[in-house]
Formats: structure tokens, C-alpha cells, sequence
């Protein structure tokens, strides 16, 4: 799937976000397991968490198996995967799509620190020069 975007799903509120990383901590996850680790944290219903799941389903974010009555969730791909994507709309909305653009301004903003700058130069070099080496062996 190279070089192709996938198509941009909805957007999270804030209250499906914390239903998802509810469904990531907890793994594959029935509605009262969610429920649980989310009314930590809000003064929620059962009902109310079970109307979310079915949203985040349809939105594509979640899948769910049936197990006897009781309906199992799991998320569709990891947090990081997620991010990663919600990033590419963000660019895509707002910087004309150029990742340049947006570290750019990342950088003039001092929204990074020197550490996290000089980090991400280390993970950019090391996977740059990870994607020439797998280069030069399919090529030979």
C-alpha cells in the first residue's frame, strides 16, 4: 500500500478517544470491561459506553466478534498507527500536505525541544539509511 493514503475516517472526540485507549490497554474487550477502565476516569453509563463502541465501529475504528451475548472489541490498528495517520490529515489540511512544512513549523513554533530535535534527526538517519540497505539487497 505504498504511496497510497488511506481514506481519512473520522475524526475522535475526546470521550471515543478514551474509549479506545481502553480498548488498546485492555485488549480484545467486552463493552463492561471498557466500561470499566473508562468510568475511572468519567461519570459514564454502561449504556452510554456501548452507544461509543457501536460509533467508533462504524467510524471503522473498532471491530467486534460475538461471544455467546456478549460482544468483544478490538481495535481496527495500534495507537501508533492511529497518530500516524491523524498526522498525514493534519498535514494534508493544513500544510499543503508538505511534512517539511510541518517540522518547519514545528521548529520555528519551539514546539520541540532541542532533545526531542536531535532524537527525531537520529531516527530519520537511521531509517533513512535502514530503506538504502534494503534497497541495495533487492537490487542485487
Amino acid at each position: 500500500m505504498k504511496g497510497r493514503r488511506a481514506t481519512p475516517r473520522p475524526l475522535l472526540s475526546d470521550l471515543e478517544h478514551d474509549v479506545m485507549h481502553a480498548v488498546w490497554q485492555a485488549g480484545p474487550a467486552t463493552v463492561e470491561a471498557v466500561h470499566e477502565i473508562v468510568a475511572r476516569r468519567r461519570d459514564l453509563k454502561e449504556v452510554t459506553t456501548r452507544t461509543i463502541l457501536r460509533r467508533l465501529e462504524h467510524k471503522g475504528y473498532l471491530r467486534h466478534e460475538v461471544a455467546g451475548r456478549a460482544y468483544i472489541y478490538r481495535a481496527v490498528e495500534e495507537p501508533r498507527s492511529l497518530a500516524a495517520r491523524a498526522v498525514r490529515q493534519l498535514i494534508d489540511r493544513f500544510c499543503r500536505g508538505s511534512v517539511d512544512e510541518l517540522v518547519t513549523g514545528l521548529v520555528e513554533a519551539d514546539v520541540l525541544t532541542e532533545a526531542e530535535l536531535t532524537a527525531l534527526e537520529r531516527s530519520v538517519r537511521a531509517r533513512s539509511a535502514a530503506r538504502r540497505r534494503k534497497a541495495v539487497r533487492k537490487g542485487t
